[in-house]
C-alpha cells in the first residue's frame, strides 16, 4: 500500500537515482556497523603472544618482497578450512597481522600460501630456491632472482621506514631506528628476503 503524499515503495522503484542513492546509504550503514566494532576488539587490534615487530633486516626484506610483486602469486593467509590447515598449517589469526602496513594478504595462489613457510626450510634452500627454483622444483613456474645475491641493502633508508612505522603504531624504540642502518649495512637483498621468509607465521602452531 502507497502513500499519494509520502514516501513509497512506488515512489523508490521508479526513480532509479533515488534507489541508487538509498542502497549506497543501506550498504554504507551495513558496512560500519560491521567493521567500526572491529576497531575497538583486542582480538583484531592487539598483537597476539609472540608477535614483534620485525628487525631491520626482515623489514628490509619485506620491502624486497613488496618490490617484486611476491604478493601477485603467494597468499599469507590461511583460511580456516581443513583443505587449507592440512597444508599450510594452523589458520592465520587477526593478531598476528597487527604491525603489517600494508596486509600482505592477497587472494591470488599461483604459489602456495606463505604465511607458515618460516622454519619450513633452510636458509640455504631458500638461497638456492630463490636463484633458480627449478634446482629444487623442476615444474616450477616461479621467475629466478639470481640479482638479489648481488645487490646491497639500501641501508641509509631503513631508518626513515622505521621511524614511519613508527607514527603509525609499530612499537619501534629509539634505539631500533638509530641501529637500524648498520644492522644491514653489506648485506645482500637476499639474505635480508630469507630473513623475511624465515620470521613468517612462528609465533601461532
Amino acid at each position: 500500500m502507497s502513500d499519494k503524499n509520502g514516501f513509497s515503495h512506488e515512489k523508490i522503484e521508479t526513480h532509479s537515482f533515488l534507489m541508487v542513492v538509498l542502497i549506497v546509504l543501506v550498504i554504507a550503514f551495513g558496512g560500519l556497523v560491521e567493521i567500526v566494532p572491529l576497531f575497538f576488539q583486542k582480538s583484531t587490534t592487539q598483537p597476539l603472544e609472540g608477535v614483534v615487530p620485525l628487525n631491520a633486516l626482515q623489514l628490509a626484506g619485506r620491502d624486497i618482497y613488496v618490490r617484486e610483486g611476491c604478493y601477485n602469486c603467494h597468499s599469507q593467509m590461511i583460511r580456516p578450512f581443513r583443505s587449507e590447515t592440512l597444508r599450510y598449517g594452523h589458520y592465520s589469526v587477526a593478531g598476528e597481522f597487527v604491525y603489517d602496513h600494508p596486509f600482505q594478504w592477497g587472494s591470488k595462489r599461483t604459489g602456495p600460501d606463505l604465511h607458515r613457510v618460516g622454519g619450513k626450510y633452510s636458509d640455504d634452500w631458500h638461497q638456492v630456491h630463490l636463484i633458480n627454483p627449478r634446482d629444487l622444483v623442476p615444474e616450477s613456474n616461479m621467475p629466478a632472482y639470481p640479482w638479489l645475491e648481488k645487490d646491497l641493502i639500501d641501508a641509509d633508508a631503513l631508518p626513515r621506514h622505521l621511524s614511519a612505522l613508527r607514527s603509525v603504531g609499530v612499537p619501534y624504540t629509539d634505539a631500533d631506528i638509530a641501529g637500524a642502518a648498520d644492522a644491514v649495512r653489506g648485506k645482500t637483498e637476499l639474505t635480508a628476503l630469507i630473513a623475511y621468509l624465515q620470521s613468517m607465521g612462528r609465533a601461532l602452531k
